[in-house]
């Protein structure tokens, strides 16, 4: 079983986080290195900031970042294999308990991590590009973890439940995190322009739907070949 699970989420995490990464160079990178320009001008060039606004983002020249080139890429290939890896872990230990009939209801499993680890969070706390000014680290992190909890609870509630009023239980607990509100900055300012902030959350959304729909079509039916093989080996007579 443990074979199966590592299995199924290495080649899983490898193929979904070498797509993800070629969406990102062609459709978000472009647009975080055009916010760099913004980011990196003189402030002499830029607007002016007020107090609230200059806590925001604080540059410091010591800070080690990856070149432009095969430096950024590798080290997104390597954070995205991370997060790829660890995500299908959790989709294959899911599948132990509920195994999918097909690669397509694994589709399903990959939305629903989308929801959970994507889209609910983004209503709160949206994608922003390099010079955005941010609410502190610690409270947009309690907030992101508390939404994707409770969209995860609200949704197995939803869809596994079998009472009506355990479902309805399910759709309270999914608004609540949106009810409290996703903490924010005093000052709300960033250097790029609102276009190309438009530009960077619509990307953003879109190449993470394809790589959850992705990991989750993967995923499945390696869990589900996986599964036949030692199926078959099982009951394959002993010489």
């Amino acid at each position: 079983m443990f074979k199966r699970i590592a299995q199924t989420a290495g080649f899983t995490g490898l193929l979904a986080a070498l797509l993800l990464t070629l969406l990102q160079s062609f459709s978000v990178a472009p647009l975080i290195l055009q916010a760099e320009t913004y980011e990196k001008a003189p402030a002499t060039e830029m607007h002016e900031h007020t107090d609230g606004a200059m806590a925001g983002h604080v540059h410091d020249a010591e800070a080690w970042e990856p070149e432009n080139g095969w430096q950024r890429v590798l080290s997104t290939t390597g954070g995205n294999l991370v997060v790829a890896v660890g995500f299908a872990l959790m989709l294959a230990a899911l599948y132990t308990l509920r195994t999918p009939t097909s690669a397509r209801e694994g589709v399903l499993w990959g939305l629903a991590g989308y929801a959970v680890f994507v889209l609910a969070p983004t209503l709160g706390l949206p994608p922003e590009l390099p010079g955005t000014v941010a609410a502190d680290l610690t409270q947009r992190q309690i907030w992101w973890v508390g939404t994707a909890a409770s969209t995860a609870a609200g949704l197995a509630l939803m869809v596994f439940a079998r009472h009506w009023l355990l479902k309805v239980v399910g759709a309270m607990i999914l608004v609540v995190p949106h009810i409290v509100g996703a903490p924010q900055p005093a000052v709300h300012s960033a250097l790029a322009p609102e276009a190309l902030e438009a530009q960077f959350k619509i990307a953003s959304l879109l190449t993470n739907a394809v790589f959850w729909i992705a990991l989750g079509w993967i995923s499945a039916w390696l869990f589900r070949r996986n599964e036949a093989t030692a199926t078959h080996v099982g009951l394959k007579p002993a010489l």
